[in-house]
């Protein structure tokens, strides 16, 4: 089970990764691509300022690229392993789940990138002093 004080739990709940309460994304349905990508400037609950510094969030393409080419390499092993596919054959689903998969490892890659920098700290729950 996936515990609050984790940072599993932040990162799958889409929460503030100090407080683990304030959310992290303006929107949690990945679907609505208007608003997917919006973050809060601050957390509503304990006041952490989520953009620690100007440009802080490059970092997070780093953490995308890993996801992505991991994804990639999945998928081609189950598409040359499970379905006979020859390398040029598996290029098409390769693409296809990483179209499909873009919205969450966007995502997933901020909240990644943040939790290596701040770390759970149940005292500042409702300080508000960040």
């Amino acid at each position: 089970m996936i515990k609050k004080g984790t940072k599993l739990y932040s990162i799958l709940f889409n929460k503030c990764p100090r407080c683990h309460e304030g959310d992290f994304m303006v929107e949690n349905n990945v679907f609505k691509l208007n608003k997917a990508f919006k973050m809060h400037e601050n957390c509503s609950v304990c006041g952490l300022k989520y953009m620690i510094e100007p440009s802080f969030f490059y970092g997070a393409m780093y953490v995308n690229y890993g996801l992505t080419v991991a994804l990639a390499i999945i998928t081609f092993i189950i598409s040359t392993v499970g379905f006979n596919l020859t390398l040029v054959q598996s290029f098409i689903p390769i693409v296809s789940v990483l179209i499909v998969t873009a919205p969450f490892t966007l995502r997933f890659s901020r909240i990644i990138w943040i939790n290596l920098f701040v770390g759970f700290n149940p005292t500042k729950r409702g300080a508000k002093n960040e």
